[in-house]
């Protein structure tokens, strides 16, 4: 295996397992074993836990970001879009929330910048959304709306928060 398998296999078996049990409930011996990965060359790639928290992070929101971009891409109606993707997302198998809020709520302020980079970017797509002419705090509102959407649904799994988040969205966009 060259260094790039190893890589994703770490990063594959860190996303499962980071994102299901928490980052403080797994430690990298756990991280080994689900990637089959020796651990010489776990340490070698990653030397501390905290370059492997990053580097998951970092995989995931590039997807996420790039999952959310495609879905809103030529929408007609854009806004809504990301609230009908946020439905999709909350249904999948193994839902739990936001990789970067679950790793901030663990970590607080010593979590790796990527969470703060990741909503960031979430706020600025928001902001390339918005109608124009659209008040500026529109995007702080979508933001809002979907933040808490995620942690609700993150709690009771299931379209019905991204719904809700979408009706007030639309209420919004009206105004």
């Amino acid at each position: 295996m060259d260094d790039e398998e190893a890589r994703n296999r770490l990063l594959d078996a860190a996303e499962e397992l980071f994102y299901r049990h928490g980052i403080q409930a797994v430690g990298m011996d756990r991280i080994r074993t689900a990637s089959g990965v020796p651990l010489k060359r776990l340490y070698r790639l990653y030397p501390a836990k905290e370059s492997l928290v990053t580097a998951y992070l970092e995989r995931r929101d590039r997807r996420w970001t790039a999952s959310l971009r495609a879905s809103v891409a030529g929408a007609a109606e854009p806004v809504p879009a990301v609230f009908d993707w946020l439905a999709r997302w909350f249904c999948e198998p193994g839902f739990r929330g936001c990789a970067f809020l679950n790793a901030y709520g663990e970590l607080g302020a010593a979590a790796p910048e990527v969470v703060r980079v990741h909503k960031a970017e979430l706020h600025a797509l928001l902001a390339e959304l918005v109608p124009a002419g659209a008040p500026p705090a529109l995007a702080d509102q979508l933001l809002i709306l979907v933040e808490g959407a995620t942690t609700v649904a993150a709690l009771s799994p299931g379209p019905e928060p991204a719904r809700r988040a979408r009706e007030l969205a639309e209420l919004l966009l009206r105004q």
